[in-house]
């Protein structure tokens, strides 16, 4: 994670546990190989990350009472297709970007054919990971579940569908629906899939399904908000990726301005954290996760 947020001692020291178990099982997961491929894939993968979304499922998971060791392979998998999605965003055909994670971009240091190589080889080991299973793990339906779960997060209404309309409307101005169309897709979907993840292994009910999905969902918007508000204030030390990257497009701070981008990512968080409002003390973590997102800084 980033350096320490002021109040957030008790959480940070949990999400940096959780952290160094997703990366543990990340690298088991991916092996050791060879090739200009697999170093495309080990440099995107493995550049320093917080590793938000699997940890999201692990948290929601425990809200649940679950052992969230049972899913860190299924997390895994929507980091993999999380760092797949990057490795696209940053391709010179679509956002154009030089550095990601604090180090060049795949296409950069590996070039553009092993970039995209590493990014289906990702979305493939993914899927694999969900239909292979692996000890203490849920039942083939229940992983089943997850997969497509997975799959809608990054298919034709999930990631894809909001990457199309970012780039379609490049150099064109926006209403908010649609800029809220866009990034509950682009960032919304992975999150939600994570919730998802750690209620569905829990075999939560529907209604308990729903609530924590409405919650991620508007974490997931808060957290780009943030992100909009660091690449105009921040500096690339901090962001880890290119800062002034999205002059070209509208996004929640040209839309709002600085003030008015705080200001939504503040109730987009009361929102997140009023759909847990039936589960009590034991939705403590993920209340304050929510209150953490938007405080932080990279």
């Amino acid at each position: 994670m980033s350096a320490a947020t002021p109040g957030f001692a008790g959480l940070e020291a949990v999400l940096e546990e959780r952290r160094r178990q997703v990366e543990e099982a990340l690298r088991s997961l991916v092996g050791e190989g060879t090739g200009s491929v697999q170093a495309a894939v080990e440099d995107s993968l493995f550049a320093p990350s917080k590793r938000l979304r699997p940890i999201l499922a692990l948290l929601v998971a425990e809200v649940f009472r679950a052992s969230p060791e049972g899913i860190v392979p299924a997390a895994c998998s929507i980091e993999m297709v999380h760092t797949a999605s990057l490795i696209l965003d940053d391709l010179p055909s679509m956002d154009d970007a030089r550095t990601r994670r604090g180090r060049p971009a795949c296409h950069v240091a590996h070039g553009e054919a092993n970039a995209l190589l590493a990014a289906f080889a990702l979305l493939t080991r993914a899927f694999d990971v969900l239909a292979s299973g692996w000890a203490g793990g849920p039942d083939c339906e229940t992983r089943g579940r997850m997969a497509r779960e997975l799959a809608r997060a990054a298919g034709l209404d999930g990631l894809i569908a909001g990457q199309a309309s970012d780039l379609a409307l490049t150099d064109r101005p926006m209403d908010f629906a649609t800029l809220e169309y866009i990034h509950s897709r682009k960032t919304g979907a992975l999150f939600m899939a994570s919730a998802a993840f750690g209620a569905v292994v829990a075999r939560a009910g529907a209604a308990e399904l729903a609530a924590v999905t409405t919650y991620a969902k508007n974490l997931g918007l808060a957290f780009q908000i943030v992100d909009d508000l660091i690449d105009v204030t921040g500096a690339a030390g901090e962001s880890g990726k290119d800062v002034g990257q999205d002059r070209r497009k509208t996004t929640f701070v040209s839309f709002a301005g600085v003030e008015g981008a705080r200001q939504l990512a503040a109730e987009l968080v009361a929102a997140s954290q009023e759909a847990l409002s039936g589960f009590g003390p034991r939705a403590e973590p993920l209340l304050e996760l929510a209150r953490y997102v938007v405080r932080r800084r990279r």
